[in-house]
């Protein structure tokens, strides 16, 4: 009997301990949802710091409600070996800023552009085109082709461009170039006595003039704490976003500071939410006309490691996994006791366990009264009631850890408003799971759309299914539709107007059609069933959308086996019963396209019957070589389909950038790649990291013209013999 007790009364307090408590539990007897209150619960309010000593004393006080606490580091440092501090600790934050230039061109009467989430924000990329010219980054050059016509293409400009370049925007005869550099700095830390060298990473954004292709001039040079995270243009206005670890060492704290070359000209206003965090990470919003040069505005929130950002015209979401205090988990014993076992117990035991708990015994003393009381209790009952309350109490204690880890398994969504470079923040909210990437966000007649992953990990099982919240222009929920698709996951989403497409997965692809013409109760009109899945949705029409992704077939093990890449069109005309179309099975296992993951990758346009898509295709299965071992046939390239509903998908060609077709050595990341592709007119170019191709888009064969990146292989590769 002793034995069963200890046993027992062990496995309650590992319970405790397993998982954390969100707030004073409220008991339903009638197994309902289970509430939790909001007295250790943090509020997410913004806040703005006023001075850099405020800053290090809310770090300071944070760092003890956090779960993992760094006394020195404090876990957010980046390398060198002190910090560097840009002002004193009571300077104020939030002062002014400073700079900006032109246009001209000719050539295509129709071209393609980057494939945007939102009509009129463009997105930055490593290539663009304006219809005559071609901007592509090859390593650390910005080049310029006079790509149009096609037959007298040449590079007019290679500009080394300092650090690592990520993307590029061209508007008019102005062009923007975001690079990393990893700044070396030397301060003298707080009494200390030689300068101590720090290395940072900065975002630059290189303002060009390009009016003079041959010659571009830089005219900026706006820079900014933080590695370079996403970047957005809306009409002549350039918002990016920059994050930057919270370095804290020594009583020394770096902060955002904004620069024009090398001249400091704004220290930007820094806000934060009462989050506890582990790691804290600054996010600086800069924005600037790119026409207008002479002014940068600027505010930076810390947050946490945020994973999504979405931007509609007039404002940027920015979202992370909510984190509870410390204090969370070090009251969830207690809590857990009287709040979830004790309910549950004999009316009179429980009596003498509310005595025990008011009395002024200190917590040791209290518990090892309880346990006397709980060992007496188990020792007078027989052992069918001790099985069933032991249920009871187990049942109880899974229920609430599924309510506590679906609470602790939310997404906050700041909304920060943007107009003609103006940033003002707006407002916080609050969903259930987890957000896949930027399209499962959307924004429509100021509501904001959202669709989620739960994932609920228990002792005894997990639980997972998808959700899909309605957002008003205060961020409150207004409408939900939860527990869809129980057991899989959220692949891809789109929202098109009035309605959701969303793709899930386990074994099966279902193709959701929500219907959120009434944001306050979303609604399922149909579902497909068939076998795979599709990574990207894209509108063909009105009534169909294509899809992107990988086939799947079902193993002799009784699992799924994942194949090659799938394109799909669906017929969504009847919402209630959406169709397959057609589909095209792209090469064997092992076979990927940058544009499952890279929506800027796929090229689209109804009018001209074109859909272009890169390629790593693997052609058979893995075979012995006795002189390279293992190997696979592998072709790179582009594909490239017309597309209508009533002829599905016909290749028109393929395109390869690798002169002997396939490939063996370059597996992933080969320069041959191709990445990127466009249209002027009736040329369609094609770009990898080695060269732009053009071929007749109506006759892909026909290749009329290439040029050769400035690309170096800095890759080794033995000799073979």
């Amino acid at each position: 009997m002793k034995k069963t007790i200890t046993i027992f009364l062990m496995s309650i307090m590992v319970l405790s301990i397993l998982t954390g408590c969100t707030g004073v539990f409220i008991p339903d007897t009638g197994r309902g949802k289970i509430s939790f209150g909001s007295k250790l619960e943090a509020s997410q309010e913004l806040k703005k710091f006023n001075s850099v000593k405020e800053i290090k004393e809310y770090i300071e006080e944070n760092s003890k409600q956090s779960s993992y606490y760094n006394t020195y580091s404090f876990g957010l440092a980046r390398g060198g070996d002190m910090a560097m501090v840009e002002m004193d600790a009571a300077e104020s934050l939030g002062a002014p800023m400073a700079k900006s230039a032109q246009t001209t061109g000719s050539g295509a009467s129709e071209y393609s552009e980057t494939n945007v989430q939102v009509k009129g924000v463009d997105e930055a990329d490593f290539v663009k085109n304006d219809g005559k010219y071609i901007y592509v980054l090859s390593q650390d050059k910005l080049v310029i082709v006079d790509a149009y016509p096609a037959d007298d293409a040449e590079i007019l400009s290679k500009t080394e461009i300092e650090g690592r370049p990520a993307n590029i925007f061209v508007n008019g005869n102005k062009l923007v170039v975001f690079s990393v550099l990893d700044d070396e700095t030397f301060i003298i830390p707080e009494f200390d006595f030689v300068p101590r060298r720090r290395y940072s990473p900065r975002t630059h954004a290189y303002v060009f003039d390009i009016s003079d292709k041959e010659e571009p001039e830089l005219v900026n040079d706006f820079n900014v704490n933080g590695q370079f995270f996403q970047a957005r243009m809306i009409g002549d206005y350039v918002y990016f976003i920059a994050k930057d670890s919270v370095y804290y060492y020594n009583n020394v704290i770096d902060i955002p500071v904004i620069r024009d070359g090398t001249s400091k000209i704004a220290m930007p206003e820094i806000y934060y939410f009462d989050n506890p965090e582990t790691n804290f990470i600054f996010h600086t919003i800069a924005s600037f006309n790119i026409k207008d040069d002479d002014d940068i505005n600027a505010k930076s929130f810390m947050m946490g490691y945020s994973n999504n950002l979405y931007v509609s015209q007039d404002n940027i979401y920015i979202s992370y996994q909510k984190n509870l205090p410390r204090v969370f988990y070090e009251k969830s014993n207690e809590e857990r006791f009287y709040n979830i076992v004790a309910p549950l117990l004999p009316d009179d035991i429980q009596e003498e366990i509310e005595d025990i708990k008011d009395s002024n015994l200190d917590p040791y003393e209290k518990w090892q009264e309880i346990s006397s009381v709980l060992e007496d209790m188990y020792n007078t009952m027989d052992e069918d009631d001790k099985e069933d309350l032991v249920d009871d109490i187990q049942e109880t204690i899974e229920e609430y850890e599924i309510q506590l880890e679906i609470e602790r398994r939310k997404t906050i969504i700041h909304k920060i408003g943007i107009d003609d470079g103006d940033i003002d923040y707006k407002a916080k909210g609050e969903v259930t799971g987890y957000l896949l990437n930027q399209f499962s966000l959307d924004e429509y007649d100021g509501n904001l759309r959202v669709a989620t992953t739960t994932q609920v990990w228990t002792r005894r099982d997990t639980q997972q299914y998808n959700n899909v919240y309605v957002l008003n222009k205060d961020m409150k929920v207004i409408g939900e539709l939860e527990e869809i698709a129980p057991d899989e996951r959220i692949y891809s989403t789109r929202f098109i107007g009035e309605k959701l497409y969303m793709v899930t997965f386990k074994r099966i692809d279902p193709l959701f059609v929500i219907s959120l013409s009434n944001p306050r109760k979303p609604e399922i009109l149909g579902e497909l069933k068939i076998p795979g899945y599709s990574d990207y949705l894209h509108p063909y029409d009105e009534d169909h959308i294509i899809g992107i992704g990988k086939e799947t077939s079902d193993n002799q093990w009784g699992g799924t086996s994942i194949k090659g890449v799938k394109l799909a069109l669906f017929d969504v005309s009847d919402v209630t019963d959406p169709k397959v179309v057609d589909k095209y099975e792209i090469g064997t296992s092992g076979t990927d396209s940058e544009a499952l993951r890279e929506h800027k990758a796929f090229l689209f346009d109804k009018n001209k019957n074109i859909l272009v898509i890169p390629i790593r295709e693997v052609k058979d299965q893995k075979r012995y070589d006795s002189r390279y071992g293992y190997r696979q046939r592998v072709w790179q390239g582009a594909y490239v389909f017309s597309l209508t509903p009533e002829d599905g998908f016909e290749v028109k060609g393929k395109i390869s950038h690798y002169e002997d077709d396939e490939d063996y050595r370059y597996y992933w990341g080969s320069p041959y790649a191709v990445r990127r592709s466009l249209y002027m007119d009736d040329v369609l170019y094609t770009i990898s990291a080695k060269k732009i191709l053009m071929n007749d888009l109506d006759d892909i064969d026909e290749e009329i013209n290439e040029i050769d990146l400035p690309y170096k292989d800095n890759r080794y590769y033995p000799v073979r013999y």
